[in-house]
């Protein structure tokens, strides 16, 4: 993953770059005690993963991420809990304190690396589940609207016919398609509104599912695909009156 630091305190920043470097999924980008540069890389260079203080001069870590249209994986280091719960409203993997322990600051990592890896599966996987999707499923006028989704600095345009399911992860929406995975910076609520409520149903406070997609349904999940996919309580009874 490629990261830069943004710390206004040179003893973080020598202590966070020794860190990167010996953590080989880590390739460092850049150091920045000053966020308003910060920005500027960040505007005109793609990064994975923000390693960033909250309580700076000129720019607060959270105004920086404000100031972002798109904002990477950020993963806050601060001497200041009280910031916890304000930071993961913004794109926020982990949350560490100062001082920063070696053993803390990898499982932080390597949350954000799953986090990322939930859209690289192998290309083979997603064909697969494609040719399967495209067997069974029912062409109507409606299978052919297209919406778009954000990603990074991407805007994908993706039939409706060919999305699967739709999964939370944090701040992100994974769209499983029968060709890929894209992960989307948006809530629930605003994939909700994407989607047209005739062929989409929430089954679950982390998914939301294509009616067309299921092939089983038992008591606890649904089979879409090879995959099994939870249904939440409270969210059956909506299930079942929908099939």
């Amino acid at each position: 993953m490629k990261c830069i630091i943004v710390d206004d305190e040179p003893f973080a920043i020598d202590l966070l770059r020794s860190y990167v470097e010996k953590t080989d999924s880590l390739e460092l980008a850049g150091c920045f005690s000053n966020p308003v540069k910060a920005h500027s890389f960040l505007i005109n260079n793609r990064v994975d993963l923000i390693f960033l203080d909250i309580n700076m001069p000129e720019l607060t870590g959270i105004q920086l991420i404000k100031s972002l249209t798109h904002s990477p994986l950020i993963i806050f280091t601060t001497a200041y809990a009280q910031y916890g719960a304000e930071s993961y409203e913004y794109n926020a993997a982990d949350y560490l304190l100062k001082p920063i322990r070696y053993d803390r600051f990898l499982k932080a990592v390597n949350r954000a690396s799953e986090t990322l890896s939930k859209v690289s599966e192998p290309a083979s996987v997603s064909k697969s589940l494609a040719l399967n999707h495209n067997k069974s499923a029912v062409t109507s006028a409606a299978d052919e609207r297209v919406i778009s989704i954000k990603s990074g600095s991407k805007v994908h345009r993706v039939g409706l016919s060919s999305i699967l399911y739709i999964e939370a992860s944090g701040n992100y929406m994974i769209f499983h398609t029968g060709q890929e995975k894209i992960l989307s910076l948006m809530t629930m609520k605003e994939a909700i509104g994407l989607l047209p409520k005739e062929q989409f149903v929430r089954i679950h406070k982390s998914y939301i599912i294509s009616i067309a997609a299921i092939e089983v349904v038992e008591r606890t999940h649904v089979s879409v695909k090879g995959a099994k996919i939870p249904v939440g309580t409270v969210y059956r009874e909506q299930l079942l009156e929908r099939l």
